[in-house]
């Protein structure tokens, strides 16, 4: 199950932020948001990424769109999202669980500066009902993101 690699990652990492799991789903930003009381801007969206020669991961403020022109200025290529079973293969965790740790594969991994505006935000952790709570600097600083400009 992919929570229990975000589980081993953050122990392999020595870092203690806490699994929250619930009894409903958290798989869409809405549901995210309803579960754990807070506006969907701050669930951090995971999105998986098709570049030509590279897979990426971008996060997000729950409720930002990718910008086609921006992102093509960033990166030189129009984004593709990858399939549930792409993301799956790829990352081992399904669509609504996808965030940037315990991934199966490396991944160069990209955070919004939509995300700056708060003090924290609440990634999956692995599963369709799963998160934790982060600051974004905290999550800059552990998946060792680099700064984009990619969003409406």
């Amino acid at each position: 199950m992919s929570v229990d690699n975000v589980r081993a990652y953050f122990a392999s990492n020595n870092l203690s932020y806490e699994i929250r799991e619930f009894d409903t789903s958290t798989e869409t930003v809405e549901l995210a948001a309803q579960a754990l009381g807070v506006e969907p801007a701050l669930i951090a969206k995971t999105m998986a990424l098709k570049l030509k020669d590279r897979n990426i991961l971008v996060v997000t403020k729950g409720v930002a769109r990718i910008d086609n022109k921006k992102f093509k200025q960033v990166f030189q290529v129009k984004a593709k999202m990858m399939s549930p079973e792409e993301v799956l293969e790829m990352t081992g965790h399904p669509v609504g669980g996808v965030c940037p740790f315990g991934l199966k594969q490396n991944f160069e991994i990209y955070l919004d500066e939509s995300l700056k505006s708060f003090e924290k935000v609440y990634p999956a952790a692995g599963s369709k009902n799963s998160c934790i709570e982060i600051t974004p600097q905290g999550l800059c600083e552990i998946t060792g993101a680099g700064w984009v400009d990619v969003c409406k």
